[in-house]
């Protein structure tokens, strides 16, 4: 029991150190996390050197909604929503955040804007999911194995354990996707603010 304490004691703190570090955007965080989109773009009639007046001279441009931070040397803007200790906003176990790389072409900017998702809330996910459909499938042939499906009953009892495992299985798909498509909302909202910030037009992708 010692032992199982100490284990989940250290589990928790790695996810919680995973999700600080995560949230941090410095030149050696902003790489950090599970890729889980690429979007390119352009954005005309902007330079490397226009687009550095925009920020302060730590690289630092506040958002409605989030934080930008520039990084010249490396032609890359970090950007991620505010993460408020006692916000009233509801979060999700799935945060997203952003690294956009830039490059000069001509008169204008080439971008891949790349999101990310923290490792532990990724592979927390891909275990769970793992787990059930393993756990189901092992379920089903052991029980065609040991004769769970030779009469009427039992082939009722093993057809209402498949249909909850797939329930389960919905439940787990619809909430990630729902959790997704919320945390990259906000994210999106963020990186509209930040083209409005340098005068482009608003961007409709997603």
């Amino acid at each position: 029991m010692l032992a199982g304490f100490f284990a989940g004691i250290l589990f928790i703190g790695l996810v919680i150190g995973d999700w600080l570090y995560f949230i941090r955007l410095t030149p050696e965080a902003i790489r950090y996390g599970c890729p889980v989109a690429k979007n390119p773009d352009q954005w005309a009639g902007t330079s490397l050197t226009t687009l550095g007046d925009r920020f302060s001279p730590e690289g630092v441009l506040m958002l409605p909604h989030g934080v930008a931070w520039f990084y010249p040397q490396l032609s890359q803007i970090a950007i991620r929503p505010q993460y408020r200790l006692f916000s009233r906003r509801f979060r999700t176990a799935w945060p997203v955040k952003g690294l956009i790389h830039l490059s000069p072409n001509d008169q204008s900017l080439n971008t891949l804007y790349v999101k990310r998702m923290p490792w532990s809330s990724t592979l927390m996910t891909l275990l769970w999911f793992a787990l059930v459909l393993i756990g189901s499938l092992t379920f089903i042939v052991q029980y065609a194995m040991d004769g769970g499906f030779a009469s009427l009953g039992g082939t009722l009892t093993g057809v209402a354990v498949i249909a909850l495992a797939a329930l389960v299985l919905a439940f787990g798909l619809v909430t990630v996707a729902f959790a997704y498509r919320l945390e990259d909302s906000r994210l999106m909202k963020v990186y509209d603010e930040l083209r409005d910030a340098i005068g482009l037009p608003i961007s409709s992708s997603s």
